[in-house]
């Protein structure tokens, strides 16, 4: 399911989540400079140099890299092991501390339809909740909710070594404190058949509860979402973000609009 539009009417220009996706398509193009592609995304090294890794994030002093034999370049694997490191000539060094791959991960997609999906659902839901707390409160929720994503995901697989990227956990925070603000709002959203589409409105709490139960049932039988280039946003981090908007959603909301009328009244 996609959504494209909800019924919900904004008081302000949603400034913060213009901004948030303006900064994911600048990150998104300068992380491709490097032997990335624009469809298929950031090479592997830019994945694992800014993406947010469990087990740099659990041990102290690790550093990741991948590597592949000379004689099966397919083989390649994410090591996170300094001797093992450096018996293949990679220096230990961390590119980046792992406390800035946090937010960096953020920023980062693996590929052109992980970052137009992630931004589709910021716009569509991201300009409500941000008019519901105004922008400083917005921004704060929402890199707090990203936080809240990738802790659950480091909780649940400490010695991962695979890369987490992407905004979706901070999204879902989103996603969370919007179904609580406007459980009854519509969202017109388009639905995949098997080989059909269709365009049907749903409320809120249908569509994104659908929405919130698929990440449960993926997370439950330890799926991940590939993104293209090694790197992926897991499902658990999903339900963290998404149980941390709708845990914190009263304490940054100030204010709710009336859901509009489905049929005018005259």
């Amino acid at each position: 399911m996609f959504p494209i539009k909800d019924n919900m009417p904004t008081d302000r220009f949603p400034v913060v989540t213009l901004a948030l996706i303006i900064a994911n398509f600048i990150v998104y193009l300068l992380t491709i400079r490097h032997g990335g592609s624009l469809i298929s995304g950031p090479d592997t090294h830019e994945v694992l140099k800014y993406g947010a890794i469990p087990q740099a994030l659990t041990h102290s002093g690790v550093h990741c890299a991948q590597v592949a034999p000379v004689d099966n370049p397919q083989a390649a694997q994410v090591l996170c092991n300094s001797r093992e490191l450096a018996a293949n000539g990679i220096p230990a060094e961390n590119p980046l501390p792992p406390w800035q791959t946090v937010f960096t991960s953020m920023f980062m997609h693996g590929s052109i339809l992980h970052i137009l999906g992630n931004m589709l659902f910021l716009w569509i839901f991201g300009n409500n909740v941000e008019d519901s707390m105004g922008p400083v409160r917005f921004i704060i929720f929402y890199l707090l909710g990203g936080v809240a994503a990738l802790a659950l995901q480091v909780v649940i697989s400490p010695n991962s070594t695979a890369p987490t990227v992407g905004a979706s956990g901070a999204i879902a925070a989103v996603l969370g404190g919007y179904i609580l603000l406007y459980p009854h709002a519509r969202v017109l959203t388009l639905v995949f058949i098997i080989l059909f589409f269709t365009v049907i409105e749903l409320p809120a709490l249908v569509m994104l509860g659908i929405w919130f139960v698929e990440q449960a049932v993926f997370g439950a039988l330890n799926l991940t979402n590939p993104t293209g280039g090694g790197g992926g946003v897991a499902y658990f981090a999903h339900i963290g973000g998404f149980g941390f908007g709708l845990a914190a959603i009263r304490l940054f909301a100030t204010r709710r609009k009336q859901v509009p009328p489905r049929v005018p009244v005259y």
